[in-house]
């Protein structure tokens, strides 16, 4: 059986491929991977699926520069080649962006453990707002920002299928920080196994529409905890914690 491996690949999706949903997101992703040679490994059975996924769903519309993809390996390729940890990954990185439409770009790619596991902890929303500098909205926003963060609980009503009722969320435990700071609401939230707030209900705790929005929201300084990974010459960024989107769910390793 030959040596197995994991590679994390850290990618930014900007512009109109930021409007791609989860589940289309990971098809683009795993047709590049098959056009540039990745050897992802497939589970067994009656339908076989690539071991691709993507821990952390992105919103639709929402900008990001540091998305990850994992990708199980069937094969070690520093062990296939006799290269470099570092010659491979580069290799792989470069045949893997070239496969991509414009507005995804691979930033690096780290070969780790083939039982490497990653968890998104938290994560920051950045939503710029139209009359950013108006010092009118500065201090209604510096209220709100105070009153929500002093409260205990923040319950709120989600919608999770057209077809059933809407159940109330507490998302107060959630919020990590939340400051105004240069026209933009920056939204420091917990995510994981337990949930997370969505984007709509950050608007609508603050009474925001998608109109009041400057341009697209960003997704940044991800925590990643990360486990059973082996030493390599570069290491993926990150929070931890899956995210609670519409537009599809986590793909299983």
């Amino acid at each position: 059986m030959p040596t197995r491996a994991t590679a994390v690949v850290r990618f930014r999706i900007v512009g109109l491929v930021a409007m791609l949903s989860h589940a289309e997101t990971f098809r683009v992703l795993q047709r590049a991977c098959a056009r540039a040679g990745i050897p992802v490994r497939y589970s067994e059975g009656f339908n076989p699926h690539p071991k691709l996924s993507l821990p952390l769903p992105r919103p639709v519309g929402v900008e990001s520069e540091e998305e990850l993809l994992v990708a199980r390996l069937y094969e070690d390729p520093t062990v296939r080649r006799g290269a470099a940890p570092a010659e491979c990954e580069t290799a792989m990185m470069r045949a893997l962006d070239d496969q991509l439409p414009e507005g995804m770009d691979v930033l690096s790619l780290t070969l780790v453990a083939s039982n490497a596991s990653l968890t998104p902890q938290s994560a920051q929303y950045v939503l710029p707002l139209r009359g950013g500098t108006d010092p009118g909205l500065a201090d209604r926003l510096g209220c709100q920002i105070e009153r929500v963060m002093a409260r205990e609980s923040c319950v709120m009503e989600r919608t999770v299928d057209r077809d059933k009722p809407a159940r109330k969320i507490d998302v107060r435990p959630f919020l990590l920080s939340i400051r105004f700071e240069d026209g933009r609401l920056i939204v420091r939230h917990r995510t994981g196994d337990a949930g997370s707030i969505r984007l709509d209900e950050i608007l609508r705790l603050f009474s925001l529409r998608a109109e009041d929005l400057a341009g697209p929201v960003q997704r940044c300084n991800i925590v990643w905890e990360t486990t059973n990974l082996q030493k390599t010459t570069q290491k993926p960024r990150g929070e931890s914690g899956a995210e609670d989107i519409e537009d599809g769910a986590r793909n299983a390793d």
